[in-house]
């Protein structure tokens, strides 16, 4: 059954974007609040060959790629170093277990305090969102590396470093990869999110201002470029993670 739910997941896909094109070409959903999804492609495609929104695109998603990078590489040290100081995670399980509850976003008037106005805050929020999910699902995976062969490593004299990378990062890997699809998610919004709040550029600034002006053929399109990639990113990562599992015999 699993190897049909990638099938499966693009058949609802298609299916939603077909149900979305008949209730708006038969005026179920008015042409005034949105426009059919064929159109929102097509307005896409010129948006992109235009090049006028080259620079917000550009500047949204490289901005998301450092928090993206910095969550996952901050998430899978602080994991290890966390599951090994047995206080520490002691310490900081219920802050793991209450984090989203937190709303990150209102950190952003303080970082711009801090770091001024610029990318900085923006990268911090998405790497605020993104680093919790690492590092939750990090601890998760290292929790099932079994102890033999934790053992092992200690017999053959591994240091802490070398037991990581050659023993349980690499077991712990489908868990890390799930981490990892949490942050590309959590990025993109909270880069987004931030250029909503306060920001004269990027894709997020460029929504709202199109939203304010009633400017479908730019706001849907851009929506949807953030869905692409979101989309890809995970189905990618989702592939890389399906292999691990193939490896060893549990898909």
């Amino acid at each position: 059954m699993k190897r049909y739910a990638t099938p499966l997941r693009f058949l609802v896909l298609i299916g939603l974007f077909v149900g979305l094109e008949i209730l708006c070409r038969t005026k179920v959903i008015d042409p005034f609040t949105m426009q059919p999804p064929t159109l929102i492609v097509r307005d896409l495609w010129n948006l992109l060959a235009a090049g006028k929104l080259n620079k917000a695109i550009a500047k949204t998603l490289s901005n998301a790629a450092i928090g993206f990078a910095l969550a996952v590489s901050v998430g899978i040290t602080a994991a290890l170093v966390i599951h090994r100081v047995r206080i520490l995670r002691e310490a900081l399980d219920p802050l793991f277990a209450t984090y989203y509850a937190i709303p990150v976003l209102a950190f952003y008037p303080l970082l711009i305090i801090i770091f001024g106005l610029g990318n900085i805050p923006k990268i911090m929020i998405a790497f605020m969102l993104g680093v919790i999910a690492v590092i939750v699902n990090t601890l998760n995976g290292l929790d099932r590396v079994p102890r033999v062969m934790l053992k092992t490593a200690r017999i053959v004299r591994m240091s802490p470093v070398e037991t990581a990378f050659r023993v349980t990062l690499p077991y712990a890997a489908p868990y890390v990869l799930t981490g990892v699809k949490f942050a590309v998610a959590y990025s993109l919004i909270g880069i987004i999110g931030s250029e909503f709040v306060m920001s004269t550029e990027g894709m997020g600034f460029e929504i709202s201002f199109a939203y304010t002006n009633f400017d479908n053929a730019t706001m849907y399109p851009l929506i949807l470029l953030i869905l692409i990639v979101s989309i890809s990113i995970n189905l990618l990562v989702g592939l890389w993670e399906k292999r691990l599992l193939a490896r060893r015999g549990l898909r």
